[in-house]
C-alpha cells in the first residue's frame, strides 16, 4: 500500500469539503422539508407520506449502499477507486434532487406513484455520490490528525448548507413563488442543482487518492463481508449513525410544524422584531414579513452558527483526548438541551432558543468526529484483516443514513398525523386541532432525544479509543513503509 507524503493542502480540503456542502443542499433539504413538502405543497396524506419515505428509505438503505460500497471498492481508473464516482453523478444527481422536489399535475395514485419513483432515484444517486465521496476520506490520507482536520473543514462546509436550507430557504420559496410554495421550491431547487454539480465538479479536480492498496490485499466480496461482520466497532458504529440520523430527520423536519403550531406568535414576533428590525433598517429583508417563518429561520440561524463554533474545538479536543470520548461526552450535552424543550411553554421563546444555540455548540463539537471514526473503523478492519476495504466499511455510514433519514421522516408524518394534523396543500387559514400543539412539542423534544441517549450507552462498547487510534496509525505506517 502505497504511503506517499500524507500532508494535505488548504486547496485540497477545501475542494473536498465542497462536496459535502453540495451533497448537503439535497440532505439539509430533505431532513427539513421532505415532511412538510409531502403534506403541504405536494398535498399527500401524512400516512401516506409516512410509508412512501419509509419503504423507499430501507430499501436504499439496506439495498443501494451495500452495492455501491462492493462495487466501489473494485472500482479501477486513472483517477483512482472513488473520484470517478464524484464526477459521473454529479449532473444526475442534481437533476433528480430537482424532479423529487416538483409538482406535476397528476391525480392523487399518480403523485404517489411519481414521489416514491423519484424519491428512489434521488437515493441510489445520493449513496453513487456521497458513499464514494465519503469513502475518499479513507485514502485522501493514512494520517489520522490529517483527517481529523479534512472533517472539520468538510464539516464547516456542511454547516454553511445546513444555513442556507433552515434560515433562508422557506423565506426564499416563499419570495420567488410570489406566495405558491410549489413554484417557489421548484425554482430554489433549479438553483440548487447547478450550484451543487459546479461543487462536485471542483471536488474531483482539487483531491487525490493516496492510500492505495497493493495487488496483494486485493479480496472477495465473501471475504468483504466476513471481515466486515466481524468487526464490532463497524457494528456499533453502523447503530449509532442509524439513530443520529433518525433524531437529526425527526427533528429537524418537526421544527417549521413546532413554530407553526405550538409558538406563541406575538412572543416569537416581540423576541426577534429587533434582529429583524436591524436586517430590516439596512435594506436586507431576509426574513419577510411573517413572524413564524422569520423565527424558524432565526432560530435555526442560532443553532448553525453555533455548531460552526463547536467544530472549530473538534480536531482540538479529538486530538487530545480521543475521538470517542470527545464524540459521547459531546454528544450527551447535546441531547440535554433537546430534552429541556418539554418544559417550555408556548411563550418562553427566549428559553427555547437559548437551548437551540447551546444545543448547537455541543452537537457541533461532535459533527466531524463521526465521520471521522468511520475512517478509523476502515483502519482498524485493515490493521486486524491485513485487507482494506473503504468504500464498503463507509457503507455503514450510509446506511445509517439512509435508514435513520428514512425512519426520522417517517416518524415525522406518522407522529404528527397521530396528533390530528390536517394537510393545509391548496387550502388557507386551516386551523389545527389542539392535540398538534402536543404533537409537536413532543417531535422536538422526548422523541429525538432517544435515540441520542441510546448512541452514547452504545459508545461504552466501542472500543477504539485514543491509545487504540495510535498503536493502529504506528502499526499501518509501518507496514505500508515495507
Amino acid at each position: 500500500m502505497e504511503q506517499g507524503n500524507q500532508k494535505i493542502s488548504v486547496i485540497e480540503k477545501i475542494g473536498y469539503s465542497l462536496g459535502d456542502l453540495a451533497a448537503n443542499l439535497v440532505f439539509q433539504t430533505l431532513v427539513t422539508y421532505l415532511a412538510y413538502f409531502y403534506t403541504d405543497i405536494y398535498g399527500l396524506k401524512p400516512e401516506d407520506a409516512s410509508i412512501i419515505t419509509l419503504i423507499v428509505g430501507l430499501i436504499a438503505g439496506f439495498g443501494f449502499n451495500p452495492i455501491i460500497g462492493a462495487i466501489a471498492d473494485r472500482t479501477h481508473s486513472r483517477w483512482g477507486k472513488f473520484r470517478p464516482w464524484i464526477l459521473f453523478t454529479a449532473v444526475p444527481l442534481g437533476v433528480c434532487a430537482l424532479l423529487a422536489f416538483s409538482t406535476p399535475d397528476f391525480s392523487y395514485k399518480g403523485k404517489m406513484v411519481y414521489a416514491a419513483v423519484t424519491y428512489s432515484l434521488l437515493l441510489l444517486l445520493y449513496a453513487a455520490n456521497n458513499l464514494p465521496y465519503s469513502a475518499l476520506s479513507g485514502v485522501i490520507t493514512g494520517d489520522m490528525g490529517q483527517r481529523n482536520s479534512i472533517s472539520s473543514y468538510r464539516f464547516v462546509a456542511v454547516m454553511f448548507a445546513q444555513f442556507f436550507v433552515q434560515v433562508f430557504m422557506l423565506p426564499i420559496i416563499l419570495s420567488v413563488g410570489h406566495g405558491d410554495k410549489a413554484v417557489g421550491i421548484e425554482t430554489v431547487m433549479t438553483w440548487l442543482a447547478i450550484i451543487g454539480t459546479i461543487m462536485l465538479l471542483i471536488t474531483f479536480f482539487t483531491t487525490k487518492e493516496r492510500v492505495i492498496p497493493t495487488a496483494e490485499q486485493e479480496s472477495s466480496l465473501k471475504e468483504d463481508l466476513k471481515d466486515l461482520f466481524q468487526n464490532r466497532p463497524w457494528i456499533i458504529m453502523l447503530v449509532v449513525t442509524t439513530l443520529i440520523f433518525i433524531t437529526l430527520a425527526m427533528k429537524g423536519g418537526s421544527y417549521v410544524y413546532y413554530f407553526n403550531n405550538y409558538v406563541d406568535a406575538e412572543s416569537l414576533k416581540s423576541f426577534i422584531s429587533p434582529i429583524t428590525g436591524f436586517f430590516n433598517s439596512i435594506g436586507m429583508n431576509f426574513f419577510g414579513e411573517d413572524p413564524k417563518s422569520a423565527g424558524f429561520g432565526l432560530f435555526n440561524a442560532g443553532g448553525i452558527i453555533m455548531m460552526i463554533v463547536g467544530i472549530t474545538f473538534s480536531k482540538r479536543f479529538a486530538d487530545k483526548y480521543g475521538k470517542r470520548d470527545v464524540f459521547f461526552a459531546s454528544l450527551f450535552i447535546s441531547t440535554l438541551f433537546v430534552l429541556f424543550f418539554i418544559f417550555y411553554p408556548s411563550k418562553s421563546v427566549g428559553l427555547m432558543f437559548t437551548s437551540q444555540i447551546l444545543h448547537g455548540f455541543f452537537y457541533g463539537i461532535s459533527t466531524p468526529i463521526l465521520w471521522a471514526m468511520i475512517a478509523d473503523v476502515a483502519d482498524y478492519s485493515e490493521w486486524k484483516n491485513n485487507r482494506r476495504a473503504t468504500a464498503i466499511i463507509f457503507s455503514a455510514m450510509m446506511v445509517g443514513l439512509k435508514v435513520g433519514l428514512s425512519v426520522g421522516s417517517a416518524l415525522v408524518s406518522s407522529i404528527i398525523g397521530h396528533y390530528g394534523y390536517i394537510s393545509t396543500e391548496g387550502t388557507q387559514n386551516v386551523v389545527q386541532p389542539e392535540t398538534v400543539a402536543a404533537g409537536a412539542k413532543m417531535l422536538v423534544s422526548i422523541f429525538p432525544a432517544i435515540p441520542f441517549f441510546i448512541s452514547c450507552g452504545l459508545l461504552f462498547l466501542y472500543k477504539i479509543d485514543k491509545k487504540m487510534e495510535l498503536q493502529i496509525e504506528k502499526d499501518l505506517n509501518e507496514r505500508r513503509k515495507k
